[in-house]
């Protein structure tokens, strides 16, 4: 019985190393990908004289800028996961949804209140550990029915 535990908490400590690497791979070819995108953007010069001349290349423009950023922010939710991370990048593909697409003003009325309740998810139901140590610093604390005290 013993020998089946090792053997099961070997197996899950290599899937995780292997998860791991793959994680990394991912994150590699985000990063590919948004350096060659870097370079097409500032390499292609014609982009910059339409945009001058034509404003309905504005909004193309704006869909490459916003797809960047959310390759960035998507790259940083690869190399360090957090719920933090992961909503920024919601907050990101809302709003660009919101500015670069074709809405109804339904969509975007619902698309404020998307990103509304993620900043409010983000600000009020996260706890950092930053936030323990103030706490605990401060002497905030509660009782339960039982009279202990416990950190907020």
């Amino acid at each position: 019985m013993r020998e089946s535990t090792g053997r099961l908490a070997k197996l899950k400590r290599y899937v995780h190393i292997i998860c791991g690497i793959l994680d990394i791979i991912a994150a590699a070819l985000v990063l590919v990908g948004i350096l060659l995108n870097i370079g097409s953007i500032v390499g292609n010069l014609g982009t910059f004289e339409k945009l001058f001349t034509d404003t309905s290349e504005f909004k193309h423009y704006l869909e490459q800028i916003f797809m960047l950023v959310i390759g960035i922010e998507f790259l940083e939710m690869l190399c360090r996961p957090s719920s933090e991370n992961v909503i920024e990048v919601l907050i990101f593909l809302v709003a660009r949804h919101m500015i670069v697409g074709d809405t109804t003003p339904y969509q975007d009325f619902v698309s404020v209140i998307s990103v509304a309740l993620l900043c409010v998810v983000r600000r009020y139901l996260r706890i950092t550990e930053e936030d323990r140590k103030e706490k605990k610093i401060l002497g905030l604390h509660e009782k339960d029915d039982s009279g202990k005290k416990h950190f907020l």
